[in-house]
């Protein structure tokens, strides 16, 4: 059986508590003088349905009462908070708050991942640019199979992730695939491209966002909502899906 071992980026990846999360409350602050607390953002959040940080942005203002403002606004004032510069641009121009992300993995956990025979991709709702500079320029990884934020429809929407299983497995309905979120959405996905590709073994791995400190209420609480979202294995963090994949071989 092929193996494949899909993660999403934000949260997973790396932390973005001080970039997309700040350029979030940023983006809020802007137009209503309200910033949205991490506990408020992880509510929504919770709801499974706001993934993509603009529409969060809107959708908290909604809720808080402000003016909404056109979605092209709020994205080029979202962009200015988290690139500082133009997204298309060389990255070394970039001024924003997305040069304040602590990686959360090294270029070696994927070698590690290669070495228990498990083939590995990205499915993110990042955007594309932000996505290829913490892969392909942070981390040193080699043209990594991803599908970003504008290659498929927005997650929990599975499309996303069977297009790239089906691209990197052999067989485009068998194989197993396991994939790796800290959100709702990201258990939701796996959940429905169960129904959409049945054929197929889904795993859905799950992780807290690194901003929620081990043990405390907060982070049990919001394991409990993707456990009932549908998670199978709730990791401590993401290194530790080597540990779980070692378990696998010797299954």
């Amino acid at each position: 059986m092929t193996q494949l071992l899909l993660f999403d980026i934000d949260g997973v990846i790396r932390d973005v508590a001080g970039s997309y999360r700040r350029a979030l409350q940023a983006t809020v602050e802007h137009y209503s003088n309200w910033t949205p607390s991490p506990t408020v953002i992880d509510a929504l959040k919770g709801e499974g349905r706001w993934n993509n940080d603009w529409d969060a942005s809107l959708e908290l203002l909604r809720r808080h009462g402000a003016n909404l403002p056109a979605r092209q606004a709020l994205i080029e004032i979202f962009s200015n908070f988290y690139f500082g510069g133009d997204p298309d641009g060389d990255p070394s121009g970039w001024k924003g708050f997305i040069r304040d992300e602590p990686l959360l993995v090294s270029a070696d956990f994927f070698r590690a991942i290669d070495h228990l025979g498990w083939t590995w991709g990205f499915v993110s709702g990042a955007e594309p640019p932000s996505a290829r500079f913490v892969l392909e320029q942070r981390l040193q990884l080699d043209t990594p199979p991803l599908i970003a934020m504008g290659d498929a429809p927005d997650k929990p929407d599975p499309r996303g992730l069977i297009q790239l299983s089906n691209s990197l497995l052999n067989d485009n309905t068998g194989g197993c695939v396991a994939y790796l979120g800290d959100t709702v959405a990201d258990v939701q996905t796996v959940v429905n491209a169960r129904t959409a590709c049945p054929e197929r073994r889904w795993i859905s791995l799950a992780v807290a966002p690194p901003h929620l400190q081990p043990g405390s209420p907060e982070r049990q609480a919001y394991e409990q909502q993707l456990r009932d979202a549908g998670a199978e294995h709730i990791l401590p963090d993401t290194p530790s899906v080597i540990q779980w994949l070692e378990q696998q071989a010797g299954h």
